[in-house]
C-alpha cells in the first residue's frame, strides 16, 4: 500500500474507490445468503476502515486527510446547524422501525464505516491528489464522483429503482461538494464524517408510508438548498485550508 501511495496519490485514491466499489457489490448477495441485512456489507466495510485508518495513522497523514479537530472554532460554521438540519433529512417524514433487530445492529455498523470509508477516499484521498494541481476542478470532481458513485446501486443488488435512485444521486452531488468545503476550509474531515454517517444510519429509519414522488422531490430540493448554501457561506467567510 506504502509504495503504491509513494508513487501516485491519486492512483492510491482511484484503487481505493474501485476496492470500496467491488466488495460492497459483492456484499449485497452475500448478505442474502446469510439472512441478515447488511451482515456482509458490515464485516466488508469495517475491514476496509480500519485497513484506511491503520495506513494513514501508520504514515502520519492524519492532519493531512482531516482525522482531527479543525482549527477554527465552531461558530466559524454556524456552529454546523446546517449539517444537523441535513442529518435529519431522512425523518421528515416520520421515523420507523424497518429491519430486524439484527439486521438494525449490522446496518448502524455498517453505515458508521461507510461515512468513514466514502469521506476519507472521497474527500481526502481524491481531493488531496487531485487539489495539487486545480483546487477548484477537484471539489467538481470529488463532488461529482462521488454522486455518481451512487448509480452503483442500480447494479449492486441493493433494490434501488431509478427514479429515488436518480434523486439519491443529486442529493449526493450536493453534499459531497458541500463536504469538500467543508474540508478544504475548515481541516478537520470529521464533522463531514459525522453527518454522513448519521444520513446513512438514520436512512434505516425512515417512515416511507405516504412517501410520494412529489415529497421525495420537495425534500430533495430543501436539501439541496442547504447544502449548497452553507457550502457558499463557507466559501465566501472561511480561509482556504490547502496545502
Amino acid at each position: 500500500m506504502k509504495q503504491l501511495y509513494e508513487k501516485s496519490e491519486l492512483t492510491f485514491a482511484l484503487v481505493c474507490i474501485a476496492i470500496y466499489c467491488i466488495l460492497q457489490s459483492l456484499a449485497n448477495p452475500l448478505n442474502a445468503v446469510i439472512g441478515v441485512e447488511y451482515s456482509a456489507s458490515a464485516i466488508l466495510c469495517a475491514l476496509q476502515a480500519v485497513i484506511l485508518f491503520a495506513f494513514i495513522r501508520a504514515n502520519g497523514l492524519l492532519e493531512r486527510y482531516g482525522l482531527c479537530k479543525s482549527a477554527l472554532p465552531a461558530r466559524r460554521f454556524l456552529y454546523y446547524v446546517p449539517l444537523m438540519l441535513l442529518a435529519s433529512r431522512n425523518l421528515w417524514n416520520g421515523a420507523a422501525i424497518n429491519g430486524s433487530p439484527a439486521g438494525t445492529v449490522c446496518h448502524i455498523v455498517c453505515m458508521l464505516c461507510v461515512g468513514f470509508v466514502e469521506e476519507v477516499i472521497f474527500r481526502g484521498l481524491l481531493f488531496k491528489a487531485m487539489a495539487k494541481d486545480d483546487g477548484r476542478s477537484a471539489m467538481i470532481i470529488s463532488s461529482v464522483t462521488f454522486g455518481l458513485g451512487h448509480l452503483l446501486n442500480l447494479v449492486n443488488g441493493s433494490g434501488a429503482e431509478l427514479a429515488g435512485n436518480l434523486l439519491q444521486v443529486t442529493g449526493a452531488m450536493a453534499i459531497g461538494f458541500l463536504f469538500v468545503v467543508l474540508f478544504d476550509r475548515g481541516g478537520s474531515l470529521l464533522p463531514c464524517v459525522i453527518t454522513h454517517s448519521a444520513i446513512n444510519i438514520i436512512s434505516g429509519f425512515a417512515n416511507e408510508t405516504g412517501l410520494t414522488m412529489e415529497k421525495r422531490i420537495l425534500f430533495q430540493l430543501v436539501l439541496f438548498g442547504i447544502a449548497v448554501a452553507y457550502a457558499l457561506f463557507l466559501m465566501k467567510t472561511l480561509p482556504k485550508n490547502r496545502d
